[in-house]
């Protein structure tokens, strides 16, 4: 009597298996620093009220005071807690990171799903983006704001509209080279619909460039949520902003350098976290760039 092998499920060749991030990330310097970084300061900003002293709070009699057991950073030039300004700035600068880096990936998500899949729309979605990508972020943001006024809900917009083509043009890419396959193709012969061929075999495909182009967007939104507050068309000035605190300190410097150097290098070390995170996950999904560097 011959004994045959137990059956083997079989797996459509071609379709992407994501690798497990958490065992992976631990292997891999740049993910844990820029990682690890990122979660400090998110906890530090989210934590803020519990252990920092109130922003807005003002003492004409405790201007530019040297850093002390009450104020650890020092005061500004009204005579507010630096250190509690810094740390409640984290939390715009991140939530406009984040938010807006959010809202490109889901629209550039969809868009390029929808360029990539259907021939009909390819050409005049691409002709759109690729004029979107024309429009500088600050001078978008700075006539954005202009009609509807300063705000965090438009600055985030404002930022999300131009990063958006970036991550749609990338999707659109992977797209067009995963329909093609052999497992995508069976898919649509077997009876399957449309909806479900691209939740189930598409989709997965974009998700490892869509989390990196993401960390980059991130990245940059920070950068222009600073300057833009640094130019005074970003957030209000009544909420304490990185970019708010470097510009209302440039003229103190050489009496309290800490009222710029503290939300400077918090936001250098910031940008620095994303940015390694960005990297580290590029090399995660794609070893060859690594290998390469």
């Amino acid at each position: 009597m011959t004994l045959l092998p137990p059956p083997v499920e079989a797996v459509p060749i071609g379709r992407p298996q994501l690798p497990n991030v958490p065992r992976l990330a631990k292997r891999n310097p740049l993910v844990f620093v820029g990682g690890g970084l990122l979660a400090l300061f998110m906890v530090l900003a989210l934590a803020a009220p519990l252990y920092a002293g109130h922003p807005l709070s003002m003492d004409p009699f405790k201007r530019l005071q040297a850093p002390s057991a009450e104020m650890w950073f020092g005061s500004d030039n009204l005579g507010r807690d630096v250190f509690a300004r810094t740390v409640f700035g984290a939390q715009i600068s991140l939530m406009v990171g984040l938010l807006s880096a959010a809202c490109a990936a889901m629209s550039g998500l969809l868009i390029g799903i929808v360029a990539g899949y259907n021939r009909g729309f390819d050409n005049v979605i691409m002709r759109i983006m690729d004029g979107l990508m024309s429009i500088p972020t600050i001078l978008l943001a700075i006539a954005m704001i202009s009609l509807t006024g300063p705000g965090i809900g438009i600055l985030i917009v404002a930022i999300a509209i131009p990063e958006t083509p970036a991550v749609a043009r990338l999707v659109r890419s992977v797209v067009l080279s995963v329909r093609e396959r052999p497992y995508v193709e069976a898919a649509i012969c077997g009876g399957g619909r449309l909806p479900k061929v691209l939740w189930r075999h598409v989709l997965p495909s974009t998700i490892p460039g869509l989390m990196v182009q993401s960390a980059n967007v991130c990245a940059s939104a920070i950068l222009t949520e600073a300057g833009l507050s640094f130019l005074g068309v970003g957030v209000p000035p009544d909420i304490p902003s990185w970019g708010n605190m470097i510009a209302s300190s440039r003229l103190y410097l050489a009496i309290a350098p800490l009222t710029i150097f503290a939300p400077g290098i918090c936001l250098a070390v910031t940008v620095l976290a994303v940015n390694l995170l960005g990297d580290g996950l590029r090399d995660l999904f794609d070893p060859r760039a690594k290998q390469r560097r």
